[in-house]
């Protein structure tokens, strides 16, 4: 003969729901490393092609790289950034 025990519900818990993350938006507009000028280069990433692409309205240098779905303008840009210094390491030690 099986045993049936039966228990009163619990009641639910009022906990406060968690608070939502808030998604702070990455600038898509930085300074150019060449002209120094302030908020005048523009990225942008085409994923169709998947091609991202920094160009500053001043100068009008360009730079472009391949990008992937994770890729974010700041990514563009710093990836311009370091091949700038590398390109000029080289040649800082390419002189001596």
């Amino acid at each position: 003969m099986k045993r049936i025990t039966l228990t009163m519900g619990k009641r639910k818990s009022r906990a406060k729901p968690a608070p939502k993350k808030r998604n702070d938006k990455l600038d898509t507009v930085f300074s150019c490393p060449f002209c120094n000028h302030g908020t005048s280069v523009e990225c942008r990433i085409d994923m169709k092609n998947l091609i991202g692409e920094a160009t500053c309205g001043i100068c009008q240098e360009s730079f472009s790289t391949t990008v992937t779905a994770l890729t974010e303008p700041i990514d563009v840009y710093s990836e311009w950034i370091d091949e700038c210094e590398r390109v000029n390491n080289y040649e800082d030690d390419g002189a001596e």
